[in-house]
Order: structure tokens, then sequence, then C-alpha cells
């Protein structure tokens, strides 16, 4: 191959960039390296491993793939999405204010409102799809704002780069939550905002068989924080865990274009449904942030809600009913998943502002065979 890496194509970059053959053997996949100590030739000297806590080659693949493709100078992987949020929320300290969205995961939410907040974080909460919403809601002590968007599982659309502007005047850093759109879709730090966070174990993953998080940084000195935490506290994914990811990351695209595009007929076919009341999915014309969504994002993503006209009893019913769709929390991998957030994922926010109608069920679109994933929620329904 010739010519810069941040030349490639999107699925170029995918396959190669952090994945060369390995040196010594000519392997084409990055190794497995489960090694835990490395051998020194010299006190205080090594040939850039030393303890894989602190850093491990495949997982230094990973780190160097998926900042690639977020076009980030710096990535750090986690043990989970999780832990790369609160190697996030940890760098506040008692006093400093975070900003919510209306719309917030419930595992966000959890992380910042109970834990840190019983350490002296408060927090507030404001529609992010209104930029002057959140100036209102900032504060002189308003250290990060967190942004997701699409958001989960309302499906709105937040405009990065206005937010970013607004967040940027203020003193506050814009950490974007990019799981839904990943990075085949939308790429957050060329839109203004600070950070970029990932559960890996959804989209970049692919296939339900690791639990992973990163974080995507341009900043250098916010790097050197993200360094720091991320050999202090350890929460680092196994090298076999790096290689899952790596291999699914492979696929992203070609995933991505399946997930959309089947998201796409779903959401039409809910749309027309006696028994939908109202369909949540950027890609339908009608959706308030359906024009924004076509402007900052390369495709509307696999995930669908509905709010059903028999509320939470119909919810349970038809999440209960599915065949080709399962009954699962997680979301982003090959096979359809469907839910009722306000009793699963979305439990945690049951008593506060970011309440989850009851009604509602979120659907991670898979790459099925669409006329089965139609006539599923077709017999589901009824």
């Amino acid at each position: 191959m010739s010519g810069r890496e941040d030349a490639w194509g999107f699925e170029t970059r995918a396959v190669h960039v952090g994945q060369e053959p390995d040196e010594t053997t000519g392997a084409i996949t990055v190794p497995i390296h489960l090694a835990t100590t490395f051998v020194q030739p010299a006190p205080g000297q090594h040939r850039g491993y030393e303890y894989s806590r602190t850093s491990n080659p495949t997982r230094a693949a990973l780190e160097r793939s998926v900042a690639g493709l977020e076009g980030a100078r710096h990535g750090f992987a986690f043990a989970s999405g999780m832990a790369a949020e609160d190697a996030l929320v940890g760098l506040l300290r008692p006093g400093d204010h975070v900003v919510l969205g209306l719309d917030a995961y419930g595992g966000t939410f959890r992380l910042i409102a109970r834990v840190y907040g019983e350490r002296g974080i408060t927090w507030s909460a404001a529609d992010l799809t209104d930029p002057e919403a959140l100036a209102d809601a900032l504060r002189p002590e308003t250290r990060q704002v967190w942004v997701e968007t699409p958001t989960n599982p309302m499906l709105a659309v937040v405009d990065i780069a206005a937010v970013a502007e607004t967040a940027r005047a203020a003193g506050a850093m814009l950490i974007v939550d990019n799981t839904f759109a990943t990075p085949y879709l939308q790429n957050p730090l060329a839109l203004g905002a600070s950070v970029v966070v990932h559960s890996s174990t959804k989209y970049l993953g692919g296939h339900s068989d690791v639990v992973g998080g990163f974080v995507a940084v341009n900043d250098d000195q916010m790097a050197a924080q993200m360094a720091f935490v991320q050999n202090a506290a350890g929460a680092v994914p196994s090298p076999f865990d790096c290689y899952l990811l790596l291999r699914g990351i492979k696929t992203l695209g070609v995933r991505m274009d399946r997930h959309c595009a089947n998201a796409q007929a779903v959401a039409e076919y809910l749309t027309n449904h006696p028994k939908v009341a109202r369909v949540l999915y950027p890609g339908l014309a009608d959706h308030p942030g359906h024009d924004l969504a076509a402007r900052q994002m390369h495709g509307f993503g696999g995930m669908v809600s509905c709010i059903l006209t028999g509320g939470e009893d119909a919810a349970v019913d038809t999440v209960s009913s599915t065949r080709v769709f399962r009954l699962a929390e997680s979301l982003g991998a090959v096979e359809s998943l469907i839910e009722q957030p306000s009793t699963m994922t979305h439990l945690s926010v049951a008593d506060s502002p970011l309440a989850v109608d009851p009604g509602l069920i979120r659907l991670s679109v898979g790459i099925e065979t669409i006329d089965d994933l139609l006539a599923d929620l077709d017999q589901a329904l009824a």
C-alpha cells in the first residue's frame, strides 16, 4: 500500500491501521501477546513494553486502530465502557459540576449521580438538542458536558459543533459518547468535541463476545492524564479482548451499512403499524433531528425506538414475544436485540428527570434477512 494512513478510506483504515503483519513471523493477524512482563536489557531500559497493565502490544494495536478511525492522535482502551467513563469522571474534583442530556444512558447517570454524587460532584440535566438550554444549564463550576448523539434510548440528535462552541466558551470539556453512531457514521472530534468515548462492547466488537471501552483525544495534556489513570487504576482489557475487538473492527463498515439499511426498513414498517404511537429514528423524514443527522452523520444508525399505543403492558408483551429479535440488554451486534429500557438498561433513572416511558421499546437492528425481522415484529405486535 502507498500513501498516508490518514488519507485512506475508512474500510482500508479499519483493516490495516495498527494491524501491520508481525515483523518476526509475517503473521497477517496481530498476535495475542499474553505475556504479563517483558525482559529488559538493563534496569529501567525496555523495548517499549515493561508490564502489561502499563502497555501491551495487542492493546497498543487496538488503541492505534480506533484512534485512527476517530481521527484522534491518542487512544486508550479500557476493560468496559463504564471503566472508560470512570476514567473521565474521575478527573473531576468535589464541587465540580456536570451537565447531562435529558436522555442519558442509565449507566452514565448512575456513575455521575450516584457514585460521584456521593463524592461531591454535582450534576444537572438539560435538553442538549437546544444549545440555549445548555447555556442556561452551565455554571461557573461546570467542567464536563456529556453528550450522546443519537441519544439512548430516544434517538434524539445533538448538534455537536454548536454544543462544542457553547461548552468551550464556558471552559467546559465536551465528552461525546459515539457508541451508537460509531466512527463509521460520525467523528465528534472533527466537530469540536474534546473527548470521544465508546462502549466498544457494542458496534466496534459487533459479535456479543467481548466487553470493552475506549477514550479518544487529540489534546496532549489530556492524553497524558488518560495514560496515567489507565495505568494507575488498571482497568485495562485483556490481550484476548483486544484481539476480538480488532477482529470485529475489520468489518465495521460493511456491518454498519447493513445495520443502517435494516433499521431504516424496520422504522418505516413500525411507522405504519396501528399499535405504534411514535417511531424514533433519525432516518425518518419527520424526525426532529433528521436534517441535522443528514449533515452530521454518514448514515442514520442501527438503533430504533418506538412507543406503543398500549403502553407498558403492550411493551412487555411485545418484547417477550419476538423470536428473531432476542430479549436482552446491550446492542450493536450482528444479532437483533429488543428490550424495554424502563425496566432494563435505564432502570437506574426511574426516579429522576431522565425516566423513560414504560411503553417504549428499543431495538438494536442486526444484520439478519430483513424479511425475517419484519415478520418477527409483525407476529409479536399481533
